[in-house]
């Protein structure tokens, strides 16, 4: 979508014999994928005879599997409780956490796959169909299941708030896709429309809790409050946690031994690299189960990495052993993933490696908070581990978005798509799905309205700062004020038009309802997105086109 005069030669790799695009791959400058650890292309055409390309593209598609694995982990495991653990140390309001840290936990995926797209030119369609295609399928798709699994009514401010806001990015995004360019300073202020949703949200919260408490003062006298004052802006999304926790607290005093035991130290850092509860495990499915062995091994890899602090557990999730090992792992792998690498190979005045005195350093400061701390309880300075552990999932994240977008361009070539499509399918659908999974089991749980917020709430800001951040990161890369965009075609305006289109209809037909989301209205959203994906493939294959 975005940026440069020339086209990418390299989608006319399909246009020679098997034979020679080897050749052409190895010969072709705009093959030569600087993002990424591995060119893909050169995979796909060079790795096995061109008769057996077939099973490379399988390989590969495998491997894409694997890298939504690891981005949903790093994600989820790592980067979100950190993200929670470094609110509650700045002791946020469940409201102010959840539009900033919790929204940029759970949109981490979607962001860093959008800047890894808008960093090369070629792959800047994947984030733009990315974005819109992933507001299509969480506003149709996710929250038209969470009506389907729990009908429920909807907070009416929240819900009117959300949409608004974001009906106003899209049309933003779609007018500066219209006029082919922005300037650094409605990059700014594309940034700056997210900074006032997140005071809306805090100053409409603060209203509303006045609300409550005048409500509650000129009822004193009566035992509880009407449920019609819980219906407008309430959200039990600031009951939940402290609902979670006290289960929690609950759950772990429950197995607490009944006489003193000390683990040594050994024990403590084979028992924290477990990532399986026994407890657990026998609670779930076999499928659970399978899926769970899968992706062990690579658990505990980021175990090794990534120190994760837990507010919620009486020792904070302190592990001596293992806390001291990740202040030498942590530093070297943000050295060797930072940029595909780039900094690995770095040579100090070109005679010492850089990742060999990030892993003295490390050893020395190690060895130093071993010989301070004890295992018993956490120091004064745990919670600085919580911001180590944000650092690292971001590089790790941003690492593995980076090869996801590369590998989506490389199919992108074979498979004669383009970038968008590719976008607002596999790279939407994939950062999506975990989302989708939670919000329904959410929602099953007796939180709807949680579950339709994050809905609205999560995909502005990935919208707003995936764009916003995107162009930041190309006007740095190319050094001017201002970014270029090309026109997509029809795909993208019918991308556009399909996301406005689907909250305007929401935006009029749910108060119409009376802010009830029934399974009518669910089945509703479900038939819109099957009828804008068989647009959108068919607008991709060149059955609808403009005259």
């Amino acid at each position: 979508m975005m940026s440069a005069t020339n086209s990418d030669e390299c989608d006319l790799v399909m246009n020679h014999s098997a034979a020679d695009r080897c050749a052409f791959v190895k010969n072709t400058p705009d093959c030569n994928m600087e993002d990424g650890f591995v060119n893909y292309l050169s995979v796909a055409f060079c790795l096995l005879p061109p008769n057996l390309t077939p099973l490379t593209i399988t390989l590969c598609v495998v491997w894409l599997l694997f890298l939504f694995v690891i981005l949903g982990l790093a994600a989820s495991k790592f980067f979100c409780p950190n993200l929670s653990a470094i609110s509650s140390s700045l002791h946020l309001t469940h409201n102010v956490a959840g539009v900033t840290f919790l929204a940029l936990g759970n949109g981490s995926p979607d962001i860093f796959s959008a800047m890894a797209a808008f960093s090369h030119p070629h792959t800047a369609g994947l984030a733009v169909g990315a974005l819109f295609g992933a507001g299509i399928f969480v506003t149709t798709v996710v929250a038209g299941s969470v009506a389907l699994v729990k009908p429920f009514t909807v907070a009416s401010r929240p819900f009117l708030r959300d949409v608004i806001f974001y009906m106003v990015a899209v049309f933003w995004t779609f007018l500066m896709l219209y006029r082919g360019t922005t300037t650094l300073g409605e990059t700014l202020g594309y940034l700056g429309l997210y900074v006032v949703y997140v005071l809306t949200v805090i100053i409409s919260s603060y209203i509303y809790k006045r609300q409550k408490y005048s409500v509650n003062t000129s009822v004193q006298n009566i035992s509880h409050v009407p449920a019609e004052v819980h219906s407008s802006d309430s959200s039990d999304d600031e009951v939940a946690p402290l609902t979670d926790g006290i289960l929690h607290h609950e759950y772990e005093s429950e197995y607490r031994p009944l006489l003193p035991y000390s683990e040594t130290t050994s024990q403590i850092l084979l028992s924290s690299l477990n990532p399986v509860d026994h407890r657990k495990w026998r609670r779930k499915s076999w499928g659970w189960r399978v899926l769970k062995v899968l992706k062990t091994p690579l658990e505990v890899l980021l175990l090794l990495c990534v120190p994760v602090v837990d507010p919620d557990k009486e020792d904070k999730n302190w592990r001596r052993p293992l806390n001291c090992l990740h202040l030498i792992t942590a530093p070297l792998v943000c050295v060797l993933t930072f940029q595909s690498g780039k900094y690995g190979q770095y040579m100090i005045q070109g005679q010492f490696p850089l990742w060999l005195l990030i892993f003295l350093l490390g050893l020395f400061l190690s060895a130093i908070v071993f010989c301070t701390t004890t295992n018993d309880g956490p120091p004064k300075y745990h919670p600085l581990f919580a911001l180590l552990g944000f650092v690292v999932s971001a590089v790790l994240i941003s690492a593995a978005a980076s090869e996801v977008v590369s590998l989506l361009h490389m199919l992108g070539v074979v498979l004669s798509l383009s970038n968008t499509v590719l976008g607002l399918t596999l790279l939407a659908w994939g950062n999506s799905i975990g989302d989708c999974f939670s919000d329904i089991t959410i929602a099953r749980q007796g939180y709807p309205r949680m579950a339709i917020a994050a809905c609205f709430g999560g995909i502005i800001f990935n919208m707003l700062f995936g764009v916003g951040l995107g162009c930041l990161v190309q006007m740095i890369h190319t050094t001017q004020s201002d970014v270029q965009f090309e026109s997509g075609g029809l795909l993208t305006w019918i991308l556009a038009g399909s996301l406005g289109l689907s909250l305007a209809l929401s935006f009029v037909i749910v108060p119409l309802c009376r802010f009830h989301l029934g399974r009518t209205y669910g089945i509703f959203l479900l038939i819109f997105y099957a009828i804008f994906l068989l647009i959108a493939l068919l607008t991709e294959f060149g059955k609808i086109h403009t005259v």
